[in-house]
């Protein structure tokens, strides 16, 4: 057990990023209701992406994260999951082969709702509310009744979180992971595609790979992993009286678990080492993402795994690494050599998204050359330290959204205004979030070709 930690030691430390609830009877009666609903997710599913995510720590595996930038109340439909999943297994596919190793798959769903702001208030010509911090804080429509933070939107998204789950389970268990239908649906994006033929050869060796495992008698039908697959869920963990609510004591173990999601983690701008959600965190025994900004020192990066992984757990932490395309050179290395010095076992992800964002015919777009550049540079890095680039986080969609510019349809500023559907900031639409899997499964196959040329002297 964690010494001098209860699921509410929380609230005697200072914390950044909190709504002004104005009825804090109503805000206790809406967490103490949520205390009494059933887990979101259970304990021994949370070990099993732990255990999956220490193979990654052991360059055994590769980390695939991915969703929604926030989750929406009105987007919420059985078809909008079905096409974020659809297209989150085409990337699975294409990243497996590339990488030679297993994808552990987590997605940013069912409890992405909550959203950290630069600014406690949005200001529309002279008018100035409260910002927008999610549906499961307020609503993004600028009137003052929409924006007053409300407790009831946490009932609404733990109901909408476990529908999600629900589909989410049926598909991954179900038959619609089968990994022919993945692979029919990957040829259709090639087939499409402005960039069909670099894609053609990868995609042609990938079916020549299965017609030989159906040849010697290795089909879906004989063989359950390959019509079934696990996919994992994970959100920041920012509305700490909301993760509170869902802390469960697991029965087995006597270990505290959020049941909120499998997988949670630590803004960029909550990760104070003496604060509320470094304290929360520390105490749970789920998986936990630590997001890594420019401002992180290497010092202070080993005081907070100190903090949050004191047993040094292969699979625990999962540093998420996100400086922009044109600081990961200057920033990156210094944190790497900080924790190889020390010995620390982590996951490292890469998230090209958070520190790529521009501003363009007054929408925030993100060039996906930027995002592309971001990935290579953290590959490159990670070789020339001799450490394991363990996966991406990226926001992404199944929809065909026109909210990132460039990639192979050369979505222009002037798109923009087409498909913007975000609630907050802009995502990768399937298209170039398929895109972005085979580039790096280019990369991938391109690193081990250069390990064997070393080890064949």
């Amino acid at each position: 057990m964690v010494q001098n930690w209860t699921p509410n030691s929380w609230r005697q430390k200072p914390i950044q990023q909190v709504p002004d609830f104005p009825d804090m009877a109503a805000l206790a009666a809406a967490e103490a209701q949520l205390a009494t609903y059933p887990p979101l997710v259970f304990a021994g599913e949370a070990r099993r992406l732990k255990s999956q995510l220490a193979n990654v720590s052991e360059g055994k595996g590769f980390l695939l994260q991915g969703g929604d930038c926030a989750e929406s109340f009105a987007e919420h439909g059985a078809d909008t999951i079905r096409d974020f999943f659809r297209a989150f297994l085409q990337m699975a596919v294409v990243l497996t082969f590339g990488a030679q190793q297993p994808v552990v798959k987590v997605g940013r769903i069912a409890g992405q709702f909550a959203k950290p702001r630069s600014s406690n208030i949005e200001k529309q010509g002279d008018v100035e509310l409260p910002s927008y911090r999610g549906d499961i804080i307020n609503g993004i429509e600028f009137t003052e009744k929409a924006r007053i933070p409300d407790p009831e939107r946490q009932i609404m998204a733990y109901r909408q979180s476990a529908a999600t789950l629900n589909l989410l389970r049926a598909f991954a268990m179900g038959g619609y992971a089968n990994l022919d239908n993945v692979h029919q649906w990957m040829l259709g994006f090639v087939k499409e595609s402005p960039q069909a033929e670099r894609y053609r050869k990868l995609a042609d060796r990938i079916s020549e790979t299965m017609d030989f495992m159906k040849a010697i008698g290795i089909t879906p039908e004989s063989n359950p992993s390959l019509r079934e697959t696990d996919f994992f869920t994970s959100h920041e963990a920012l509305l700490l009286g909301y993760e509170q609510a869902l802390t469960r004591v697991d029965s087995t173990s006597g270990d505290w678990y959020a049941t909120s999601g499998h997988m949670i983690w630590i803004g960029d701008r909550t990760r104070q080492a003496d604060h509320a959600h470094i304290e929360y965190c520390r105490g749970i025994k789920n998986p936990l993402g630590l997001k890594c900004g420019p401002s992180l020192t290497a010092d202070g990066l080993i005081e907070l795994i100190d903090l949050l992984n004191p047993q040094n757990e292969a699979g625990r932490l999962t540093l998420i690494c996100r400086f922009g395309h044109d600081k990961v050179a200057e920033n990156l290395p210094r944190l790497i050599r900080a924790v190889e010095k020390e010995g620390r076992k982590v996951v490292w992800s890469c998230d090209p998204m958070h520190g790529n964002t521009i501003t363009l015919n007054n929408y925030k777009t993100r060039p996906f050359e930027r995002i592309l550049s971001e990935v290579e540079s953290f590959f490159q890095i990670h070789r020339a330290e001799g450490t394991h680039p363990g996966g991406i986080h990226i926001e992404m969609t199944g929809n065909d959204v026109t909210e990132c510019t460039g990639g192979a349809r050369a979505l222009s500023g002037a798109d923009l205004a087409d498909r913007y559907h975000t609630h907050c900031d802009p995502r990768l639409n399937a298209d170039q979030a398929l895109e972005l899997a085979f580039l790096l499964a280019e990369r991938m196959k391109g690193g081990r070709d250069e390990k064997r040329m070393v080890v064949n002297g």
